[in-house]
């Protein structure tokens, strides 16, 4: 522990004070993209394998009233699709395609660390009062899992007193819009006094207009201290944190656009949460999401675990339904398709459609 009588805090420390400080020696140098690594973690627990029962593998096949009244009501949305072949066609083939979507989130914290000031309005100064924190000891507030957030701390005992260097411990500066004259040139008269063989009204033939700025005074408030003339200088610890998202869609070669599925909800099969990591999905039955589940889990241990912190991570498997539809209209075969628990459809060949003209 120091004394605060050998270093007042009156007066600011030296360049770099916190050298000789754990968890701060760099402070100001850029470190692994910004971020400091992390405390090594504790090894986690391995959960038990939860999964679904063979009845929640599959979605019950939609029917063809419902796929009908779905390319209907996708028709009628539509301003350049004539109605025809969706009250009129006759559907000849419906197969499903039920599909795996996984979701992985990995929810972590990273920390930084920077020097700051704020102009000083009676705080103590605790520098030396007692050794720091280190960057990950400093206490913060989780906010809800799984979401993003920011928050920015004043490590506790890095705090001192300083003189504004911007104003010289003065509070106010040069007004630069009158160069610290109190007044400008009169615009009405161009600071001749004149307006020809009057005096100018606008300055009274004076020349000059009060500056607005500083009210004629030749100083404004310092911006850096407000007016306080000194500043308080502290370490400033930046913690993030970020839900950092991968999914994974097990293909079956219906031909709707994988992309397609992002907008859609699908059946929840299961959600697992783990503290830290969670652990591959080895009890699933489609050896696909097994396999994903490995490698997502992988890839984001390599992507996050040397600059944050794993707080936790979250598996979501949902099965999607996709449906097929095969349909005739005037002898020839088209095709449309429902999917997502939202009964969307997609349907690219729609035979009857015009051109519209939006005034």
């Amino acid at each position: 522990m120091y004394s605060a009588a050998i270093y007042p805090p009156q007066h600011a420390p030296a360049a770099n004070p916190f050298a000789s400080m754990p968890g701060y020696e760099g402070i100001g140098a850029v470190v692994a993209g910004g971020f400091l690594p992390p405390p090594v973690p504790l090894q986690p627990v391995a959960p038990t394998q939860p999964g679904p029962t063979p009845e929640e593998w599959n979605i019950p096949a939609l029917s063809e009233d419902a796929a009908r009244q779905a390319f209907k009501g996708y028709v009628d949305s539509q301003c350049c699709y004539q109605s025809g072949p969706a009250n009129e066609g006759v559907i000849t083939n419906m197969e499903s395609f039920n599909t795996y979507r996984l979701r992985l989130e990995t929810f972590t914290e990273s920390r930084s660390t920077e020097m700051a000031e704020k102009p000083y309005e009676g705080e103590t100064a605790d520098f030396y009062a007692q050794p720091a924190p280190t960057p990950w000891e400093v206490q913060a507030k989780i906010p809800e899992l799984f979401t993003k957030h920011t928050e920015e701390i004043r490590v506790p005992y890095t705090s001192n007193i300083k003189e504004c260097n911007a104003c010289h411990a003065e509070g106010t500066v040069s007004c630069k819009d009158c160069e610290a004259k109190g007044y400008k040139q009169c615009n009405r008269c161009n600071g001749s006094g004149k307006d020809g063989e009057e005096n100018c009204t606008g300055c009274n033939g004076t020349g000059k207009d009060r500056c607005s700025k500083c009210s004629g005074a030749g100083k404004i408030k310092c911006e850096t201290c407000k007016g306080k003339k000194q500043l308080l200088t502290f370490i400033k610890l930046k913690v993030e944190w970020a839900n950092n998202v991968d999914n994974h869609v097990v293909e079956q070669n219906s031909g709707l656009k994988a992309e397609e599925l992002n907008s859609v909800n699908g059946k929840e099969l299961f959600k697992m949460a783990q503290i830290m990591v969670v652990y591959p999905l080895y009890g699933f039955p489609n050896p696909a999401i097994v396999e994903a589940s490995d490698r997502l889990i992988k890839e984001h241990q390599s992507k996050y675990a040397q600059t944050s912190r794993i707080m936790q991570q979250r598996q979501t498997v949902e099965l999607i339904p996709v449906t097929k539809v095969n349909y005739k209209w005037k002898n020839n075969i088209h095709v449309f398709y429902v999917y997502g628990k939202e009964n969307k459809v997609s349907a690219d060949d729609y035979p009857e459609t015009c051109c519209c003209v939006i005034l």
